[in-house]
């Protein structure tokens, strides 16, 4: 007898292993740093009242909730069921008319050219096959609308932290660094002849801590991608990371108070579906 089970694939592995770290620790403690890249993002891509607006990857919402705000017809997607729960609760509280799903990046239950404008801020970069992520992207958008991603950059601040966890716990080898989507050509590359007009700028938002100290015990308790990796560590290991990351807040630290005030680099990207 022959067995019909389908054996997941290397790639569809790893996106069940970061689904349960992005549900690990408390994101909505986290997410507050990105809140004004949504308003850079909407503000790039020049969101228009009415426009259908996907937010993919959405976490705790900002990036429909900025589209909301602007008169937008409002979709969210992200596939951690919690992170939609806040969302929902966000637009509740603000009386806006939000359409938030639970649902795949790689596999976006919406029609072809379903919407205006495609969207993603610190989001889609995490998934786990990036030419199937950046295929969505495209398909759902409209012939002449609008793609918007914000992404953190591999030599920013963020980058650098990923890169230190990395030394500690390393990815799968299947595995490609989110950060990837911090570069205009890499992100041209995988929307393809598909688009035109890409362009990109990098921005920067400004975090501020009590100390490096605070900001690393705040990521290891509260970030996925920190936790999930204490979690694997014992404990002089988790000494060691954290010993790393108070090391990398204090040579971006241009505090002179004893707290901690950096400024993290991000690319933002915008196209347009031909």
């Amino acid at each position: 007898m022959t067995s019909t089970e389908t054996v997941p694939s290397a790639l569809e592995e790893l996106k069940a292993k970061q689904q349960k770290v992005w549900s690990s620790g408390d994101y909505g403690r986290i997410a507050w740093i990105t809140v004004p890249i949504a308003r850079e993002l909407a503000e790039a891509v020049e969101l228009r009242p009415g426009s259908r607006v996907l937010d993919v990857a959405t976490g705790t919402g900002h990036v429909a909730l900025e589209a909301a705000r602007t008169m937008c017809e409002a979709t969210g997607i992200d596939y951690v069921p919690a992170l939609v729960d806040v969302a929902r609760r966000r637009a509740e509280a603000e009386g806006l008319d939000v359409d938030f799903r639970v649902a795949d990046a790689e596999a976006l239950p919406f029609a072809d050219a379903s919407f205006d404008v495609v969207l993603s801020a610190i989001g889609v970069m995490f998934t786990a096959d990036h030419d199937r992520a950046a295929a969505e992207l495209v398909r759902v958008c409209r012939p002449g609308g609008r793609i918007g991603l914000a992404c953190w950059t591999p030599t920013g601040f963020v980058g650098q932290m990923l890169k230190a966890v990395g030394k500690h716990v390393p990815p799968p080898p299947e595995a490609q660094p989110p950060t990837r989507w911090g570069t205009e050509e890499v992100v041209a590359g995988l929307l393809g002849d598909r688009v035109h007009d890409v362009a990109s700028y990098t921005a920067s938002v400004t975090e501020r801590f009590a100390s490096g100290e605070a900001f690393a015990d705040f990521f290891l308790t509260h970030y996925g991608p920190t936790y999930a990796a204490v979690s694997r560590l014992d404990e002089p290991g988790r000494a060691a990371l954290r010993d790393d990351m108070v090391r990398l807040a204090a040579e971006a630290n241009r505090a002179l108070d004893g707290t901690f005030v950096s400024d993290w680099d991000y690319l933002v990207v915008t196209a347009e579906k031909r």
